[in-house]
């Protein structure tokens, strides 16, 4: 396993690596850097904040890397500065930290967005795959890859995340129990070490860094360009929402829908706790099966346990996907009067989250 003096540590949410290296606060040193980007030393206001808003550590500098060879020099020259020096590195991405991750106090927020490398590449031939940007937006790469009727095979909810963020961690969503997480849908990395090396990384090359940075929470480095295994992209989503109010029975049919042969695409369950008129509000994006039913049921301050499914279908068999899913629906034991479906696209569907924000 490659040894890192530095440590680096990348925050939960998938958006942030800290990386604990050497460095004095002076930041005359980092003037002198010679890089296709910028160090910003004076409008850093702005990345002293973060979705979690529970902290503000004003950085010194802040890096607008236009390649990954910015990126490498300047952890290089801290990693060269020696062990006196106290300064913390945090690489940025969209900024949804909870605790701070993305913050730097008195030290240097390296913009992941900013990072300007060769355009996304999308091979559309056997075995398809797409090479992005570690600070590209999930959603630009489903856009992107759409044009070719292909998309990535696992996804997280939320879409507006980067990718070198999510796979440092995981990358969970509802695909996860077919395809894996995300990280279990990578053919090869570049990374920049803790010492400023850009090296190449998969199975088979420089094997166990790339088993450390996937899902290694940003110990072994910074992901600057992956290589993503790509699928044929369905046209449409069979989106359905059921309620139960009996745990035991929610986790035994999502366990059943899970270890199902035929199963439906998309499988998450959550806890709604006291949600007012909730059938109401699902009424925007959904249709009740049974409308009267469903305008008479109650949700106020009850606990509830919601099953979300999907099922992925092209236009041109559509009764057939139907049927499939009334089988389906047939097996389980939810509350009749709460099942609500709609039909949506693909990027409809899984940019759902956003859009409901």
């Amino acid at each position: 396993m490659l040894f890192v003096r530095s440590f680096l540590v990348l925050f939960l949410s998938c958006m942030t690596i800290t990386i604990n290296l050497c460095f004095s606060s002076n930041p005359s040193s980092l003037r002198t850097l010679s890089v296709d980007g910028h160090f910003s030393f004076d409008e850093v206001h702005h990345a002293a904040k973060d979705f979690g808003n529970r902290f503000q550590l004003l950085p010194l500098a802040v890096l607008y890397p236009k390649s990954v060879s910015d990126i490498a020099t300047t952890i290089r020259h801290i990693w060269q500065m020696g062990p006196d020096s106290e300064l913390t590195v945090a690489a940025r991405g969209h900024s949804h930290s909870l605790q701070g991750q993305a913050q730097a106090h008195q030290g240097v927020v390296i913009n992941m967005e900013s990072l300007q490398v060769h355009k996304m590449h999308v091979y559309s031939g056997n075995y398809p795959y797409v090479d992005a940007s570690g600070g590209e937006l999930w959603i630009d790469i489903l856009r992107e890859c759409l044009k070719y009727g292909l998309a990535p095979k696992s996804w997280t909810d939320y879409l507006h995340l980067t990718v070198g963020g999510t796979l440092s961690n995981a990358g969970v969503s509802g695909q996860a129990f077919r395809h894996g997480p995300q990280i279990s849908n990578v053919n090869q990395l570049e990374v920049v070490t803790g010492k400023g090396e850009v090296l190449n990384c998969s199975e088979k090359q420089n094997s166990d860094l790339f088993h450390g940075v996937l899902g290694g929470l940003g110990q072994f480095g910074i992901i600057t360009r992956a290589r993503i295994s790509l699928e044929p992209a369905p046209d449409m989503v069979k989106w359905i929402r059921v309620l139960y109010s009996d745990f035991t029975t929610f986790v035994t049919d999502q366990e059943r829908l899970i270890g199902a042969e035929s199963t439906f695409d998309y499988i998450e369950g959550f806890v709604i706790i006291n949600r007012t008129s909730l059938l109401n509000n699902w009424r925007s994006s959904f249709d009740p099966q049974d409308p009267v039913q469903a305008s008479q049921f109650q949700s106020d301050g009850r606990t509830l346990y919601c099953l979300e499914l999907a099922k992925y279908f092209n236009r041109d068999r559509i009764d057939a996907l139907n049927e499939e899913v009334g089988n389906l629906l047939s097996q389980l034991s939810y509350m009749a009067s709460t099942l609500f479906l709609t039909e949506v696209s693909y990027l409809e569907f899984l940019d759902r989250v956003h859009v409901s924000e």
